[in-house]
């Protein structure tokens, strides 16, 4: 990796992850930064966020290209422009095809509020929905799981994992809010990683063992 990790962060929504990202670079926990954001949603928060930190803001969508191709080629000419090294998806809904990831080969992470490969992935199941899926199969673990994407949804080798204990009085919202203060911890402790040479994700990509990652 490069002497600085250059990061790009692709968001649908407010940016909770994103912003963890943002203050760990800032603030020497991860050695890196954040150039550039990216959303499909124009009025989503995180590229407010983006613009309160000085980090430039994009909005790339099918409203712009009709065309998933031509969608996956814009999204590569920025990223490219920007230099990036690692582009991190932080609640991003949409997903992106063959070209975008030959771009960027086991350099694209996803996050998920649950614990993958299992029945809590895949289409539709984000947000609210995947602790709704948690608490109605009765698990009494569930956890963050962050992942190299490939093209299938929430199915590429796992890099990093945590687990989070349910509640016998748990609701959605509230083993949501729990999982989600884990996220923040494991997302900025994993770019930390990558960023120390410390994970290679060449070889996660080739089958080694998902890592132990503290927070950034």
């Amino acid at each position: 990796m490069a002497e600085e990790l250059r990061i790009a962060i692709i968001a649908s929504g407010g940016g909770t992850n994103a912003q963890s990202i943002i203050e760990g670079c800032e603030a020497g926990r991860i050695a890196g930064r954040v150039v550039v954001i990216v959303s499909n949603n124009s009025k989503a928060g995180v590229l407010e966020r983006a613009r309160r930190h000085g980090i430039p803001a994009h909005h790339l969508s099918n409203y712009h290209y009709a065309d998933d191709a031509d969608l996956d080629r814009a999204f590569v000419e920025l990223l490219r422009s920007c230099e990036v090294d690692v582009v991190a998806l932080a609640g991003y809904m949409k997903k992106r095809g063959p070209a975008f990831l030959a771009a960027f080969p086991n350099r694209v992470l996803n996050i998920h509020p649950a614990l993958l490969p299992g029945p809590h992935g895949g289409p539709g199941k984000y947000g609210l929905r995947v602790h709704e899926s948690v608490l109605a199969a009765g698990d009494d673990v569930t956890g963050v799981t962050i992942h190299l994407v490939d093209e299938e949804y929430d199915h590429g080798p796992v890099v990093a994992q945590r687990k989070v204990a349910v509640q016998p009085d748990d609701t959605p919202e509230t083993l949501q809010q729990r999982v989600l203060k884990v996220e923040h911890e494991l997302y900025p402790g994993v770019l930390a990683a990558v960023a120390r040479g410390e994970l290679d994700l060449d070889a996660i990509a080739a089958g080694e063992a998902p890592a132990e990652i503290d927070g950034a």
